[in-house]
């Protein structure tokens, strides 16, 4: 079974460049999770009748949201956190309520759990860093821990955050830059703790410019000067069922590429 993320940086625009129909083409995903799609599930233009789609969308029109596309129907799908993390945490900031935004979407299959995550930027100047460390990071880590009670968890997606040095081109210049501070980089630590495997780094453990994001600016990806942020993370339960976990930084379409795991 081959499991796949991508942040699409709208699913509308790589669509209608014919991008995205050629890497189903070439990959054909079992299972693909989607981040920042962008639209609501009623303009998307895919058509592709072998995946079920479930959506995440945003409130506000053109921003962030998730999708699963799945060959195998799920046995439930959950929208945001779970109703005891919803409940514990307070959201809301300055600049809105990311629970409304559509950054997660979870769906429970036969032998686990999938879940897709968008998570959000501490912004430039750092103002949603005080969100996102002490708030998302958080209740993130705990929706895995719920879900975990009923089955082992496969979870991806854009964390918006280079774990170590060697995730990122030049990890000297942005130390205290967003996406790899201290307090994101602890978000990730935490999750590691907590038992959950970083699947290419346990895999790869010192390939060097392994990067799924680049700035538009500078020429970046042409010449590699990017950071790897998007990941997939599976219980322990589920991590000695993993033969792969690649990179697929060829794939075009976005400023992301696609990152996948397949289980035997």
């Amino acid at each position: 079974m081959k499991l796949y993320s991508w942040n699409v940086n709208g699913i509308r625009a790589v669509w209608n460049k014919g991008l995205f129909q050629k890497f189903i083409e070439d990959h054909d995903p079992d299972i693909l999770c989607l981040q920042e799609t962008k639209a609501m599930p009623h303009q998307s233009p895919v058509d592709l009748p072998q995946y079920e789609e479930y959506w995440n969308s945003a409130e506000k029109p053109g921003y962030a949201g998730t999708a699963i596309f799945t060959k195998a129907k799920p046995k439930e799908i959950i929208n945001g956190f779970v109703d005891e993390v919803q409940k514990s945490f307070d959201f809301v900031d300055k600049f809105g309520d990311p629970t409304k935004e559509g950054r997660i979407l979870s769906a429970r299959f036969e032998d686990f759990w999938v879940v897709t995550v968008y998570t959000p930027n501490s912004k430039r100047t750092l103002e949603r860093l005080h969100l996102r460390h002490d708030v998302w990071d958080a209740a993130f880590l705990g929706h895995i821990k719920e879900l975990e009670k009923t089955a082992p968890v496969l979870f991806c997606g854009d964390f918006n955050a280079a774990h170590q040095e060697i995730d990122l081109a030049r990890p000297k210049d942005n130390l205290k830059n967003a996406g790899f501070t201290a307090e994101e980089r602890k978000g990730f630590d935490d999750i590691l703790q907590a038992g959950y495997v970083d699947t290419f780094r346990s895999r790869h453990p010192g390939e060097e410019g392994a990067y799924t994001w680049w700035t538009a600016w500078g020429g970046a990806r042409q010449r590699n000067i990017g950071w790897r942020i998007d990941y997939w993370l599976a219980s322990p339960k589920l991590d000695s069922k993993i033969k792969k976990a690649e990179i697929h930084a060829d794939v075009m379409g976005s400023d992301h590429c696609p990152v996948s795991i397949e289980l035997v």
